[in-house]
């Protein structure tokens, strides 16, 4: 039982790879729709306007910036705290450090390769529409990341695991990832390092167990050694 964060380049295959972990852990997959769903479900009916006009408003030092992003931070925390979870972006890494139950990856490749990929997506021959699309989404991602917790969106340091599928085939880290977690110990000791630890307001819980459609909380379990 785990939690394993994903971030991706645009075009480097990260949702599918994400997607595909999820599928065959037979955990949750969680994105910025989920997201969404859970605050609404919370009350937070204003959300998506305002996650929406990143960067200009997540740049903005203020009480409503630094409630939005108090208020993102406790449902990603509260979505780790369910467990069985694989969470596609949304900073998810800078927001659960240092758990030994959570898995941290970074999925890149080259932008010729992810240009390719775009330009297959969205059935185009327009290269340069499809680099622009390319940059701008890499741009916005790190903004967010970078504007909300200070640290760069791209560091190795801050992942367990970077894979390029520019080299490695999509499919073929799935399957590293796949057996990645499910050879994570958690001894004994280290309990208190765990997701259980944290803490989520009964009435959060819920909206996550509603949105997943799931009122089972999975819960790591130590590994004696």
């Amino acid at each position: 039982m785990a939690v394993v964060t994903i971030s991706r380049e645009f075009g480097s295959a990260g949702s599918f790879i994400a997607r595909q972990v999820a599928q065959t852990l037979g955990y949750h997959f969680v994105d910025k729709k989920t997201i969404e769903q859970v605050l609404v479900q919370y009350g937070y009916v204003e959300f998506r306007q305002e996650y929406d006009s990143v960067p200009g408003f997540w740049a903005a030092f203020d009480m409503r910036r630094a409630e939005m992003m108090g208020m993102l931070n406790r449902v990603i925390q509260a979505l780790a705290a369910h467990n069985n979870i694989v969470i596609a972006g949304r900073g998810s890494f800078a927001v659960l450090p240092n758990f030994v139950d959570v898995l941290h990856v970074r999925i890149q490749a080259p932008p010729a390769v992810r240009i390719e990929r775009v330009l297959a997506r969205q059935d185009t021959k327009d290269r340069d529409s499809a680099e622009a699309a390319m940059k701008e989404n890499d741009r916005l991602r790190a903004a967010f990341v970078e504007s909300l917790y200070g640290v760069k969106w791209d560091a190795v340091s801050a992942f367990d695991l970077v894979i390029n599928t520019g080299k490695i085939a999509p499919e073929v880290a799935v399957s590293w990832l796949v057996s990645a977690v499910q050879s994570l110990t958690i001894r004994p000791e280290d309990t208190e390092r765990t997701t259980r630890a944290l803490t989520v307001d009964s009435i959060l819980a819920a909206a996550v167990a509603d949105v997943l459609n799931c009122q089972e909380v999975h819960q790591p379990q130590p590994v004696q050694s």
